[in-house]
């Protein structure tokens, strides 16, 4: 199942208590902070559950698959996550139960 904004507007109504105007607030605010963080090139780390980093990739040399032609990629930034060893636990723990 896929976890979406809907969902966890939702789970903040019924969990926390807020309105759903208000838990919509508290949501989009959250995004719109991490957005920024990563925009501005800042690494976000989340205790208990992971680290989001951004990453510079250097121009690189490519080639068009559609015609073969060699090309140069621009630099780019990407964003990776590494997961926390708490999460991870959390995770393997059920898993190796049911394998």
């Amino acid at each position: 199942m896929t976890l979406t904004k809907e969902t966890l507007i939702q789970s903040l109504q019924d969990q926390v208590g807020l309105s759903k105007k208000q838990s919509r607030v508290l949501v989009d605010n959250f995004f719109e902070l991490l957005k920024k963080r990563l925009q501005s090139g800042e690494d976000i780390l989340i205790s208990g559950f992971g680290k989001f980093i951004v990453k510079e990739k250097a121009q690189r040399r490519g080639r068009n698959p559609a015609t073969g032609r060699d090309l140069n990629l621009n630099a780019w930034r990407v964003v990776t996550f590494k997961c926390s060893p708490v999460l991870r636990d959390r995770i393997n723990e059920n898993w190796r139960l049911t394998h």
